[in-house]
């Protein structure tokens, strides 16, 4: 297989980070993105703007860029309700979980996204799940991943690798890394172009960026933001 990544890309924070980081590490990078009847479907119309973008970042990142599929999976939205899918309220499930864990999702996702690599021939699959600062999805554990690598690959007569370059980090370290690929341009494009929010709220520009403000992806990403910016304040001051 070539050195190669296929990166999945929502048009959110993490997947674009993601996304910078593959850039930064592979020769040939492409992008795949699901429609599966999300609430918030705006993220799908940042998608094209944010790879438009990133290409202006850097001219390595440019020339490095690839193919980008957006699948079809409407199907899932209808098997698999949650807050996400239907209009329901946002808050935990019976069970403990978020009301807005999708079942399934990544498993399916992730299946789709190696099917595609495979068949594309680049060697690996790029996820922005994370198991540090999460929102308690169990299809975003770090053994989660693992266990369905060894699945496809098996499956498949594969030697794919899933890569999982945010597991272990926070999202003040997530703000960090983009930072660190992309200097302030790449920050200012995750602030000014991602969506996170559940809503789908793209009226109100916070200083982290586009959202209601109230829900799971938006507390998370302005709590990020937030000690982000207090530990470059700090490191500043130091010098």
């Amino acid at each position: 297989m070539a050195d190669g990544a296929l990166v999945l890309f929502s048009g959110g924070q993490d997947s674009t980070t993601c996304l910078a980081w593959a850039l930064s590490r592979f020769d040939h990078v492409e992008t795949i993105g699901f429609r599966y009847g999300q609430r918030h479907e705006i993220e799908l119309e940042c998608r094209l703007p944010i790879l438009r973008a990133l290409a202006e970042v850097s001219p390595i990142w440019a020339g490095r860029l690839g193919k980008d599929h957006l699948i079809d999976l409407d199907v899932l939205g209808q098997v698999s309700v949650s807050a996400l899918t239907a209009d329901l309220p946002f808050g935990k499930r019976a069970d403990g979980l978020p009301a807005t864990f999708v079942p399934g999702r990544n498993l399916v996702f992730l299946t789709f996204a190696a099917i595609v690599a495979h068949q594309r021939g680049l060697a690996r699959v790029v996820s922005g799940v994370c198991e540090t600062d999460f929102s308690g999805y169990p299809d975003c554990r770090d053994n989660t991943v693992k266990a369905l690598q060894v699945a496809v690959n098996l499956g498949m007569e594969a030697r794919l690798v899933l890569e999982t370059p945010l597991m272990w980090i926070d999202k003040a370290e997530t703000w960090s890394l983009a930072e660190k690929l992309g200097g302030g341009a790449l920050v200012d494009l995750i602030v000014e172009r991602t969506h996170t929010c559940y809503v789908g709220d793209r009226t109100v520009r916070h200083e982290w960026g586009f959202g209601c403000g109230k829900c799971d992806a938006c507390r998370l990403r302005e709590n990020g933001w937030a000690r982000y910016r207090k530990a470059k304040a700090a490191v500043a001051q130091d010098r």
